[in-house]
């Protein structure tokens, strides 16, 4: 009896869902999308670059670092230290799962799909289309030419 009573009820909650889903205020809302504009690349992730807290976190910053991203071009924020940022960041991506990568305000995706950006070699093209690494990574030992 309890599983017919929830089948009957999932037809009427997946037409349910569309509003029945949404949990972001506006306020929230708004602060997500002023910091995902704060720097041109942005981070939701578990954890902090210097000690993440999943292993794919730690992935999406080591490809990171791998491409010589700038900290001063990259905020990070601890999902785990804000249970409401946590939700909140899925709800307003529209995207299930932690961490979330964001460049010039714009949605990229999460570990699996940064992974194969990296491996295409796409990742590395639009981090310098996007001024965040420079065109080539000055050699160790020398300074880049000043501007």
């Amino acid at each position: 009896m309890f599983r017919f009573a929830i089948r009957s009820s999932l037809p009427i909650l997946r037409r349910a869902s569309p509003l029945a889903h949404r949990h972001l205020t506006t306020e929230a809302r708004s602060q997500i999308q002023k910091a995902i504009t704060a720097r041109p690349l942005v981070l939701f992730m578990k954890g902090t670059p210097a000690l993440p807290e999943c292993g794919f976190s730690r992935a999406v910053v080591q490809v990171l670092d791998l491409h010589g991203v700038p900290p001063e071009k990259m905020q990070s924020y601890n999902v785990l230290a804000d249970p409401e940022l946590r939700s909140g960041i899925k709800e307003f991506s529209e995207w299930p799962t932690i961490p979330q990568l964001y460049v010039n305000g714009e949605f990229l995706g999460g570990c699996d799909i940064l992974l194969g950006m990296h491996q295409s070699g796409e990742l590395e093209k639009l981090l310098i289309e996007n001024d965040i690494i420079p065109e080539e990574l000055p050699a160790e030992g020398t300074q880049a030419p000043a501007s």
